[in-house]
């Protein structure tokens, strides 16, 4: 049986609608486009995990509102990620690439479907209707 890894990943719009994506740094998809988020760590919850890996790789301090969905990914080493999605909502902070997010922005629709991005994520997003305007 393949080990189970918590992860978590955050859905946030700004004002506009659009939706903040990250471009990954590291494996698994290195270099493509995806929600900001990461694992969780020992002895913390999912929404403490979402503030800080949201801070980590785009510098924004946030609040988790609400569950949105899961999937599950399986990395080249067997290992599955679980990967638990909630709605975030930005309390402050600048937009920058840190941590392992080569890039961060801002994405309408259009500009979410020109991007390489993460295998599921679009379908993903569109199963919980919160793709971007």
């Amino acid at each position: 049986m393949s080990p189970l890894i918590a992860c978590v990943g955050a859905v946030i719009h700004d004002e506009q609608g659009r939706l903040l994506v990250i471009r990954r740094g590291h494996a698994p998809a290195a270099g493509r486009w995806s929600l900001p988020g990461g694992r969780v760590e020992v002895g913390e919850s999912d929404e403490q995990a979402v503030v800080r890996e949201v801070a980590e790789e785009t510098g924004l301090t946030v609040v988790v509102e609400s569950f949105v969905g899961s999937v599950r990914v399986r990395a080249d080493s067997g290992s599955i990620f679980v990967v638990n999605d909630y709605v975030a909502r930005v309390t402050a902070g600048v937009v920058r690439a840190g941590d392992d997010a080569r890039d961060a922005r801002w994405v309408s629709a259009t500009q979410l479907h020109d991007l390489a991005t993460t295998d599921g994520l679009i379908a993903a997003l569109t199963a919980w209707n919160v793709l971007p305007d």
